[in-house]
């Protein structure tokens, strides 16, 4: 198979195999959900679990903001943090204690507790791996789901794309691109958006299930926004219209993808939180968002699902691209040896 995540064909057939039933399962394994909820009660606990492959760089800082991004679309707060590392032979003390600097940083930042986890130097890896597990807490009536998008909703995206594989590529592929004309200055800024506008959506998360009527969040990861938008469609069992020009693409890594031939809209697109609310809700939602300094942008809305997804171009109505593997994966697959 191809480098990144599994097909959605072979992955949505092996989630339909029956595991045991489990009563106090509200939210299980399903495609386009990204973490599990289940009834302790008086509220729910929810569970995530997502590993760092493609970076290498601060993979410690990713492993908890992309952990925790999944709890806040499920409306819930990321409050537990278990972290599993495979180091290769080379791996040295003075990386391990750095690895677990960043961990203890972004867990700090969130305001979440590291519990436990595993590290070990294994065999057969050239590079570390990061597998984090994140557990949260939200209450019964407050649950959101990626499939919860009613028809008429408005699509709301926040910061732009493509945050994180825009820093992802230029921390790891930055000769590269100074060999393709980028300038330092512009490669600099393209690093940091990990932390600026950065790759947490926990904060507009909180913002959107606190001023309005949220129906679905969902934190596009691999196969960049399109994806995220598709997920979300299939999911709920919608259609969904998208407006081309109304998606920002942002400044590096519009010049990254036009210097690597990338598709902007099919990058790994963390720190880009898609929300469907009420349309009359979105005035309000944006003015919040503005007021924290988050921007965002209505970019569509959610239709029939004989409507199919469609993508309002700048040559008219196209079917909404897909994307069979991530940019970056396809990137990563052609050039690294």
């Amino acid at each position: 198979m191809d480098l990144g995540k599994f097909p959605p064909q072979l992955l949505e057939r092996l989630l339909a195999t029956e595991g045991k039933h489990d009563p106090r399962l509200v939210l299980g394994p399903k495609l386009g959900e990204d973490a599990a909820a289940i009834d302790m009660g008086d509220r729910l606990l929810i569970a995530k679990s997502d590993p760092i492959t493609f970076a290498t760089d601060e993979i410690g800082w990713y492993a908890v903001q992309v952990n925790a991004n999944d709890i806040a679309c499920t409306g819930g707060v990321p409050m537990w943090f278990l972290a599993t590392l495979l180091a290769p032979e080379t791996f040295s003390e003075a990386e391990a204690e750095a690895l677990y600097g960043q961990v203890l940083a972004a867990c700090t930042d969130l305001d979440i507790a590291l519990i436990g986890g595993h590290s070990e130097v294994t065999y057969g890896i050239d590079r570390p791996l990061v597998m984090g597990s994140m557990l949260g807490e939200v209450e019964k009536d407050k649950l959101v789901r990626t499939g919860g998008a009613q028809e008429g909703d408005s699509i709301v995206i926040t910061k732009g794309v493509a945050v994180e594989g825009t820093a992802v590529l230029a921390r790891e592929f930055g000769s590269r691109l100074l060999e393709c004309g980028m300038t330092q200055s512009s490669l600099e800024a393209a690093r940091e958006y990990l932390y600026r506008p950065g790759i947490s959506v926990v904060p507009e998360a909180r913002i959107a299930c606190a001023v309005a009527e949220v129906h679905s969040m969902h934190d596009p990861t691999e196969g960049g926004v399109v994806t995220g938008l598709r997920e979300i469609a299939r999911a709920s069992g919608m259609g969904l219209a998208v407006e081309q020009s109304s998606i920002p693409v942002l400044p590096q890594c519009e010049e990254i993808c036009r210097l690597f031939n990338l598709n902007p809209l099919g990058l790994l697109a963390s720190g880009c939180l898609i929300i469907a609310l009420p349309s009359a809700q979105v005035p309000t939602l944006l003015r919040a968002l503005e007021e924290a300094s988050i921007n965002a942008w209505e970019v569509g809305q959610v239709i029939s699902p004989e409507e199919g997804l469609v993508m309002i171009g700048y040559e008219g109505e196209v079917p909404l691209p897909e994307f069979s593997r991530d940019e970056l994966a396809r990137y990563i697959s052609q050039n690294v040896t």
